[in-house]
């Protein structure tokens, strides 16, 4: 696990399970929270943390596609449509991002 720290991909594979992690949290559990008991203060909290860590994604995401060459087509959208579908992080990480 420390091993990912110190390349580019490693951050970003770490930056994708947390992202993955947020958006479930907040879709599985602070919406229905907030919709089903009348409590929004898991939303407040996870919203913020889930943006920046999608920001984060993101930012990471063009970054290494630019210095590893993928070709958008072939690769880059889908990393980058992985981070609006549940547990779609966890799916390129396993399948693009852990291969590279």
């Amino acid at each position: 696990m420390i091993d990912l720290f110190k390349t580019k991909i490693g951050r970003l594979r770490i930056i994708a399970i947390l992202e993955g992690i947020s958006l479930l949290i907040l879709v599985f559990i602070a919406v229905p929270m907030k919709y089903g008991f009348d409590n929004p203060a898991f939303v407040k909290l996870m919203g913020p943390v889930h943006g920046s860590l999608f920001l984060l994604f993101l930012f990471n995401t063009l970054s290494v596609g630019i210095e590893q060459n993928w070709k958008f087509k072939e690769i880059t959208w889908k990393v980058l449509l992985a981070c609006i579908i549940p547990f779609g992080t966890f799916y390129i990480d396993r399948k693009i991002l852990s291969k590279i």
